[in-house]
């Protein structure tokens, strides 16, 4: 069975996006110039350094977004059809590089996305969407032979941070859906003798929401499908790329061809302002993934999500290090390397002199990221709410550090030892200063690391707000470590901070209260209980829309503004 090894490259088409907060999801189309030579002479000459090195690394596919950008039709707008032509006859000469390089392309698309006018016209027509779609890829796949694939997402669509004549939105609601479009779809793969990636990544939104987690759900949708041009590609968990999380069982389900995602950008760990290493969680997910005969590879994100501040870019940025090593030790283990070997082989081809300095430096570093980073008493509890599994990383989120009192209430809640969170804390600063003595005999930017021992001791100290008695001190404290933190951390260039958002006011609903709703509203098993049923699945979908049209301001802003909103998760 050949093995399938991917990356994404679209690195090269963030250039001169200059927002603070990029969405880091797909290519910011709104920016990206159909007739500027300039701009895609340079793009070419980034996706070269990109492809050359992923090729030695020993990938062999690279993922480019999107069929909807590339995909030409009579229906679209007069304007946007010129660009589209533009963008066509660019992204050749970028399929052509990836080829040089013995690099398969796969291009990313969402399901669905459509312009205002095609949403009109399919609507006029009274047309079957998922017929418009096959009839699209068909075209597109006849139109470029030298695509060897494409990479559909159905569980989310573009956020709120997009702005594009394309949007995407979720069109497939039910595992039926989900089936009757694969069965669709794969006799067009089939006949080009191309392959179609289907990614099981949901938002929780609809029936289909669970498709990631859930063995019912996902045997309805791949149960007894039978095609060569298929694979199936899963994160590692049963949520994002965060850690604590087991593997998924659904790898050893059904005997479709699988891939497995790997994010070395690690979105919720900083990504790679400073050493968040997955080299052994990574080893552990790998040799599990063994006793599976139907796993046939990966699909690693280097360069690809979030909604954050930081912008160090994979193969292409010397700061950008930390994602550097993870992918390279990614790549080896998932091709058999055990993880110290991997580190090693990657001092060397850097020219970094003490290959064990990095070691134990990234050993103390694994350390101080999954107990400060994350509370590890809750990080390790299973808790589902309606169709998603609840993230084990609480008080971080992106490129933002809350420290309020809601956050309290609810640590408070989950932990049950503080003491033990608080010794863990003190702890990691420790390591933390041996990682400072190790970063020179290692030859890794030791700015690195005092940037990761700064943001860390709020955290410390967030943690200590979280699990003692509050005081006006300690919130004179924290308020202090927030503007020497600033000061000493200005963005500049390619470096960011940590957005630390401090709020103290009480939470408007007591303990015992909070206990009994979260009581209610989570589980700690995948199945759904008769509450879940009668309750979370439905009437909660109800009071929230009540609730965002009468009292609004009770939702944050946060979650109503990043990514596609927090109502996604009620649909």
């Amino acid at each position: 069975m050949t093995q399938l090894h991917l990356i994404d490259a679209i690195g090269p088409f963030f250039r001169g996006h200059d927002a603070r907060t990029i969405n880091w999801s797909k290519i910011p189309w709104h920016l990206v110039p159909a007739d500027d030579g300039a701009w895609w002479t340079g793009v070419r000459a980034e996706l070269r350094v990109i492809c050359e090195k992923a090729a030695a690394w020993g990938f062999n596919a690279v993922s480019l977004d999107d069929v909807a950008h590339l995909a030409d039709h009579e229906w679209l707008e007069p304007e946007l059809r010129e660009r589209v032509k533009a963008f066509r006859r660019e992204f050749a000469a970028c399929f052509a590089i990836c080829a040089e390089f013995g690099l398969q392309v796969f291009v990313t698309m969402d399901v669905m996305s459509l312009t205002p006018a095609l949403k009109s016209r399919l609507e006029a027509e009274k047309a079957d969407k998922v017929a418009f779609l096959a009839q699209m890829l068909d075209s597109f796949l006849a139109d470029f032979p030298q695509i060897s694939g494409v990479i559909a997402r159905i569980g989310e669509a573009d956020g709120k941070g997009v702005h594009d004549e394309f949007r995407s939105e979720l069109m497939v609601k039910t595992p039926s859906q989900a089936r009757e479009l694969l069965k669709s779809l794969l006799p067009v793969f089939e006949k080009r003798q191309r392959t179609l990636v289907f990614r099981t990544w949901t938002v929780g939104a609809y029936r289909i929401g669970d498709l990631m987690w859930h063995r019912g759900t996902f045997e309805r949708v791949f149960g007894g499908l039978e095609s060569d041009s298929l694979v199936v590609s899963m994160k590692y968990g049963e949520s994002d790329f965060f850690r604590y999380l087991p593997l998924n069982k659904n790898f050893f389900r059904t005997k479709v061809k699988k891939i497995v995602e790997l994010q070395t950008r690690r979105e919720y760990e900083g990504c790679g302002e400073y050493p968040s290493f997955v080299g052994w969680e990574y080893e552990k997910y790998v040799r599990e993934l063994r006793q599976s005969p139907d796993v046939i590879g990966c699909m690693v994100w280097c360069q690809t999500g979030g909604w954050v501040p930081f912008r160090r870019l994979a193969f292409l940025d010397a700061e950008a290090l930390w994602i550097d090593l993870n992918t390279f030790v990614t790549i080896q283990v998932m091709r058999g390397s055990l993880v110290e070997s991997a580190v090693r082989a990657f001092a060397k081809e850097r020219g970094l002199p003490d290959a064990g300095a990095l070691l134990e430096l990234l050993r103390l570093s694994d350390e101080v990221v999954r107990e400060l980073l994350y509370t590890e008493e809750f990080a390790r509890q299973k808790l589902f709410f309606r169709r998603v599994r609840i993230p084990p990383q609480l008080q971080v989120y992106w490129g933002n550090i809350f420290i309020n009192h809601s956050i309290k209430k609810l640590l408070t809640h989950f932990v049950k030892e503080p003491e033990g969170a608080l010794r863990a804390a003190a702890r990691c600063l420790d390591r933390l200063d041996q990682m400072l003595v190790l970063a020179p005999q290692a030859g890794v930017p030791v700015a690195d690391i005092q940037f990761m021992r700064d943001t860390f001791r709020l955290l410390a100290l967030a943690r200590e707000y979280y699990f003692t008695d509050f005081t006006p001190e300690l919130e004179a404290k924290l308020r202090e470590a927030k503007r020497d933190y600033k000061a000493r951390w200005p963005k500049r260039g390619l470096h960011a901070r940590y957005r630390v958002k401090l709020d103290f006011k009480p939470f408007w609903l007591k303990r015992r209260y909070l206990g009994w709703a979260l009581e209610l509203v989570l589980r700690r098993r995948r199945g759904y209980r008769i509450i879940d049923r009668l309750l979370t699945l439905h009437l909660l979908s109800m009071i929230y829309r009540l609730i965002a049209w009468k009292r609004p301001h009770w939702i944050p802003g946060f979650a109503k503004e990043s990514a596609m909103g927090v109502d996604v998760v009620f649909r």
